[in-house]
């Protein structure tokens, strides 16, 4: 079996996903990827701008406990 890496626009990945499962493709998430904030409003239930604005108070945390350290 061939392992390929592909990036795909957001906007087709699910159509992509689909051809490629009914193909027999095995599709693998790589858990590195960067989280977008749309990928936790899907999680939580919560606007796209809502999951933007939590995700900017998480790093700007961090950032300020990375300074104070």
């Amino acid at each position: 079996m061939e392992t390929l890496v592909i990036n795909i626009p957001d906007k087709k990945s699910t159509l992509v996903k689909q051809i490629l499962k009914g193909l027999g493709v095995t599709i693998k998430s790589e858990t590195n990827d960067q989280k977008k904030p749309s990928d936790y409003a899907k999680a939580v239930n919560m606007s796209k701008a809502d999951a933007k604005k939590m995700l900017d108070d998480i790093s700007e945390s961090r950032n300020e406990w990375e300074r104070d350290i």
